[in-house]
Order: C-alpha cells, then structure tokens, then sequence
C-alpha cells in the first residue's frame, strides 16, 4: 500500500518511474524523486521479578482492545532510546535505568504500510504498572498464558527477549 498521493514539496500529483530495478514515486510536477520509508517506532519488553512480560491494552487503533508492548512512533528530537524511556512511561508510568536494544522488524501498517521496529528490553525497570497515555490496562501475564497481541513482530520481540533472559 502506497500511501503518499502527493508531492511534499510542491503538492503535485505523484507518478511511476522504473529507477535502480525499482518503482519508485516520482512528482510529475517539480520531478523530484519521493521515497517511502518505513516509519520508525520503538516497543519495550519488561519482565518483574518473576519473568512474566509486561503488556498494555490498547485504547487506540490499530488493534484497539487487544494487549501489546508498551511503545510507540519515534519523534524527531529523539533517539530510539528516548522514545523507549518515553513511551515506557507514558504507558505505563514506569521507568527504567536502562535499555538494551534485542532485536529490529519490519511489520506492516494499516496506515503506514510499513513500521520499522526497534525492540527494548528494560533493564532494572522500576515502579508498579498503571495505563496511561493509549494504553487501558497495563499488567503482567505469565509468557505461557500471553493474551491476544495486537502485532506479531511483539510476539517475536518478547520470544528474542525471553531468550535473553534465561
């Protein structure tokens, strides 16, 4: 799903070119060549003291009512690592003295096609969960009695981070 129509420079219609084996968007206006990237956005794996997985309950789309990892889109005056502290603790008022990036995926948006996903685990989180933000509930679920997850690539992401846990 292309979702660009438009050109952002100059609001032209956008057409088809065949560039580098590749079709690629091009305004049929001001000629520039317009990419369609992945949009960049970050999800936080926590595990208590007892190795259950954090998960929050979305209030928003895509995927509302159903569980997933705290996280959200990557700002531009931030770094992967901010938007996981931030979105950590917009979610889930927690707060962590650390992250380690476990893994990266690429899955697809209803809105915009692609998400690029940079995967956390907290390290030495801190605090006890309450939603907040997007999320409706925020608890903790035993990882052989995980809830229905909003996003496959969380799925993956909480199995990488499990492994690293052990």
């Amino acid at each position: 799903m292309a979702w660009k129509k438009h050109c952002p420079y100059c609001g032209g219609a956008l057409g088809v070119k065949n560039l580098d084996d590749r079709e690629r968007k091009v305004c049929l206006i001001c000629g520039r060549l317009i990419y369609e990237n992945p949009v960049p956005a970050v999800a936080v794996v926590v595990f208590d003291d007892c190795k259950r997985v954090l998960l929050v309950r979305r209030g928003v789309e895509p995927g509302k009512g159903k569980w997933s990892l705290p996280g959200g889109f990557i700002e531009l005056d931030e770094t992967p690592y901010e938007t996981a502290r931030r979105e950590l603790f917009e979610e889930t008022m927690l707060e962590a003295s650390g992250f380690s990036l476990v893994d990266v995926f690429v899955q697809d948006n209803p809105v915009y096609d692609k998400v690029l996903l940079l995967g956390f685990i907290a390290i030495e989180p801190k605090g006890a969960p309450k939603a907040g933000d997007d999320a409706i509930d925020a608890r903790y679920f035993e990882l052989d009695k995980l809830p229905d997850i909003a996003f496959k690539s969380h799925i993956a992401l909480i199995e990488k981070a499990r492994e690293i846990k052990q």
